[in-house]
């Protein structure tokens, strides 16, 4: 197993928040407006952590959310790690993103969802969200020179626009498209039955795509494999993913689609997570049980 042999983590996908600006029927987060956790970690705390993040030597961060921005320390948080040698990937719905912001920044790349091609389609599931304006932050990430990526999180609303989002994307210059079986996790749990693509719906979106990355193979990167969460599970218990997944009050979870909590960074340190999620996942790999 790699990760026994790295002294920190690859990457750290830290969610800042869960407020946000839109209640998204699809949130694997449960996030929405006013819905932030209530001990979501202080300025104090996350920027202590940030240092830790850079002295443990870990080279990419993740942004997320709910809206990562709508954290009071956002920009504090994405400075101090990029002062520190840390390549940043931020993740917004694009709603009110100013990109500017970011200048000077190490910023691998912003992601930025699209689901739909249609303001129509687009508001049926991101409830209060304008596909205009998350098409404008696009925009503004490529105007800026910074590479930029997209996802799409498919559900019965919207799936019939899978194609038009790939070609939008590509016509928007994104380097990469995202995107996946809709996770049973959050928002989307609850909202299932109304949601859940058709296994013919997911049979033709996984067509598409296999047809699509051969005729735009150079301009686009196609990412959806693992298509579903049991083939990313069934894969990392082969080998364990090297990203810390920090929760907005500190706690990290071993894996998202998973309830477990290996650690806490509300007091303890990065390193000392770093050990216990190492430990629980020798732990998953060691059971007969299968994840």
């Amino acid at each position: 197993m790699k990760i026994q042999a790295f002294a920190a983590p690859t990457m750290v996908a830290w969610q800042l928040t869960r407020d946000c600006n839109l209640a998204c029927l699809h949130c694997c987060t449960d996030s929405a407006p006013g819905r932030a956790m209530p001990n979501e970690l202080s300025r104090e705390r996350a920027l202590s952590l940030c240092l830790e993040i850079v002295e443990a030597g870990v080279p990419y961060a993740m942004i997320v959310g709910g809206e990562p921005t709508l954290a009071p320390h956002f920009l504090d948080v994405c400075r101090s790690l990029s002062d520190g040698g840390v390549l940043l990937k931020i993740e917004t719905n694009g709603q009110d993103f100013d990109v500017s912001l970011l200048k000077g920044m190490g910023v691998r790349s912003v992601q930025i969802s699209l689901d739909g091609a249609t303001q129509e389609t687009y508001a049926k599931q991101r409830p209060g969200g304008t596909l205009a304006k998350a098409l404008e932050a696009c925009g503004r990430v490529r105007e800026s020179g910074l590479p930029l990526e997209v996802t799409f999180a498919p559900t019965r609303l919207n799936i019939h626009e899978a194609e038009a989002v790939v070609a939008l994307s590509a016509e928007l210059g994104a380097f990469r498209f995202n995107t996946g079986k809709l996770m049973r996790l959050g928002t989307a749990a609850k909202l299932w039955d109304r949601l859940e693509p058709s296994a013919q719906q997911y049979a033709g979106l996984r067509a598409l795509l296999e047809r699509r990355e051969e005729e735009l193979s150079g301009r686009i990167e196609l990412c959806y494999k693992p298509f579903s969460l049991d083939e990313e599970m069934a894969a990392r218990r082969l080998e364990p993913s090297g990203t810390l997944l920090i929760l907005p009050d500190g706690r990290v979870k071993t894996a998202a689609p998973l309830p477990s909590i290996c650690a806490d960074l509300s007091h303890q340190n990065l390193l000392e997570a770093w050990d216990a999620y190492r430990r629980a996942w020798r732990d998953i790999i060691d059971s007969p049980v299968v994840v």
